[in-house]
């Protein structure tokens, strides 16, 4: 059993990482939109105004990163038995028909996040996403079908924490 308290601190670091990548990447859009080259000498030259659009855009995934943070610091720690439905914050373990095992935690946001804790890769999904709306509201054993990519896909839920 995972300590689930330990799994949220392993998430929240991998979005701390993403999050200290945006404000790099947002410091470096600044830094080559007020740098003395970027200053126009023509109405054609627009590499100032780029760079500006840039660090705009860096700084709103700034944003999203400590939203997303904030939102994983909020999450209800919830326990999961046999008997529960799967929602937000399981740890969800699923087969699929070629019996490749895989693992996902179902989160508020940052949908595609590889995460490591205790040797164990998983991903992030969200409820909004194909695969979590497959999933939430299903129990531990249950089989489903999901369409991906025009392939369909066969899963067993073999594993919920």
């Amino acid at each position: 059993m995972i300590n689930k308290e330990a799994l949220l601190d392993s998430i929240i670091d991998e979005l701390r990482k993403i999050h200290q990548l945006a404000l790099d990447a947002t410091q470096r859009a600044i830094d080559q939109a007020t740098d003395k080259e970027a200053i126009a000498r023509s109405k054609y030259e627009t590499f100032g105004l780029e760079a500006s659009y840039l660090a705009h855009g860096q700084a709103v995934r700034v944003s999203e990163c400590e939203a997303d943070i904030l939102a994983y610091r909020k999450l209800p720690r919830l326990v999961y038995t046999e008997d529960s439905s799967i929602n937000q914050g399981a740890l969800v373990t699923l087969v699929n028909q070629d019996d490749v095992e895989s693992t996902f935690f179902i989160g508020p946001s940052a949908g595609g996040v590889k995460v490591t804790h205790q040797d164990l890769v998983f991903s992030l999904i969200t409820p909004s996403a194909p695969l979590g709306k497959a999933i939430i509201g299903q129990q531990l054993g249950d089989e489903f079908e999901l369409n991906l990519a025009g392939k369909k896909q066969q899963y067993e839920i073999i594993d919920v924490q």
